[in-house]
């Protein structure tokens, strides 16, 4: 059941970077009680203005000392029995582009099951970099005698920085922040929130496997039907691309919430919503959460866009299914929606590049001004 963890990334993540700025405006020194990382020293950094910040849903069934969880919450939460602990796939990336010209922001979900280069590791699934990585480092300093929690928190450094490395090096983009969060991170955000509007397009009953069952049209969920509505990849069209852009309408219901409830001026709300993040959330050590208040609110106001990363199409590779990915037109696709050169006065429309067309096949874009219908 370790595919529940795609889920996580996009709704959590940003979730919680926008919690930790809401509760920095109240209170300054909260920022000491969120976990830091320093996978970033030493990273390539923006230049142009802009802010690009990853967003990583971690797959694991351990709390951030390496822990595992309480088999009773797993049971509960419907995301699989404790012989799936211990994973460490990254199931959801999300690459966030914010202009530094007040545009709207971009933000791009990367597919778990892309093939890519890995440095120091050659063609793997894009998700396993951070496993590959942290276990090979957990192994080392196990041998050196290293215990938990040290061990964990150095392991995991391992693999964050794997995964931003093998993510700029794809889309030959700089990653200047980043949040992880674990599984508990999602459900209690869920929690802690409420009520999230969603909208689908047709009645789903997904009762054999996620355990989906919901009508269709606009309506509320939360908890464990939150969880629910972002896992369920059987019984939809398109499969797991229908499943990212569930994660992508969940978190514009997310943004939503935000916007129309007041959130940032409910010090109850904000005080769970700290909560979550102290203990579920990791940033690196350079976000300024405070100084990124004016534009978690822009965020919150739906000036965002969400697309997905185009794919080729579906190969098998060492016993497994992989998506088949053109590094050279994914990398001319981000840097279209990220830099986009100005047209000349007078210039013919463009013709759509052959990624752009790829894109469509995969999904339309989500506009996070609204809530979406998705499949």
């Amino acid at each position: 059941m370790r595919k529940w963890g795609r889920i996580v990334a996009i709704i959590s993540s940003l979730g919680i970077v926008l919690t930790a700025t809401a509760v920095m405006f109240i209170n300054k020194t909260a920022t000491t009680a969120i976990p830091r990382s320093k996978a970033l020293v030493g990273a390539r950094q923006s230049t142009d203005g802009g802010t690009n910040i990853l967003l990583l849903g971690l797959d694991s069934r351990r709390d951030n000392d390496g822990n595992n969880l309480p088999r009773k919450l797993l049971d509960y939460m419907h995301v699989g029995s404790t012989s799936a602990i211990g994973g460490y796939n990254t199931n959801t990336m999300i690459l966030i582009h914010i202009p530094e010209n007040g545009k709207k922001a971009i933000a791009v979900s990367i597919p778990r099951d892309d093939y890519v280069n890995v440095p120091d590791l050659g063609y793997k699934k894009i998700k396993e970099a951070y496993g590959y990585a942290k276990y090979a480092e957990d192994s080392r300093l196990y041998k050196l005698g290293v215990k938990n929690p040290d061990r964990e928190h150095q392991a995991r450094e391992a693999g964050r920085t794997a995964t931003i490395k093998t993510i700029s090096a794809l889309l030959d983009v700089p990653i200047d922040h980043f949040a992880e969060v674990n599984l508990v991170g999602f459900y209690d955000l869920a929690n802690a929130l409420g009520g999230i509007q969603v909208c689908l397009k047709h009645a789903v009953d997904d009762s054999q496997y996620s355990g989906a069952k919901f009508p269709a049209g606009l309506q509320t969920i939360s908890g464990v039907d939150a969880l629910k509505f972002v896992r369920q990849r059987h019984g939809l069209p398109n499969g797991d691309l229908d499943r990212t852009h569930r994660q992508q309408a969940f978190i514009t219901g997310v943004i939503t919430k935000f916007r129309t409830q007041g959130i940032f001026g409910d010090i109850g709300k904000i005080s769970a919503l700290l909560n979550v993040a102290k203990k579920d959330v990791v940033i690196d050590q350079g976000f300024d959460v405070l100084g990124f208040l004016p534009k978690a609110k822009s965020l919150t106001g739906g000036n965002i866009t969400f697309h997905t990363l185009p794919i080729e199409g579906y190969v098998m590779r060492n016993s497994q299914s992989v998506n088949l990915i053109d590094e050279a037109k994914v990398k001319a696709y981000v840097q279209d929606l990220f830099y986009p050169k100005p047209i000349p006065k007078g210039s013919a429309t463009p013709t759509p590049s052959k990624s752009s067309l790829i894109s469509q096949a995969n999904g339309k874009p989500v506009d996070g001004s609204t809530i979406p219908c998705v499949n």
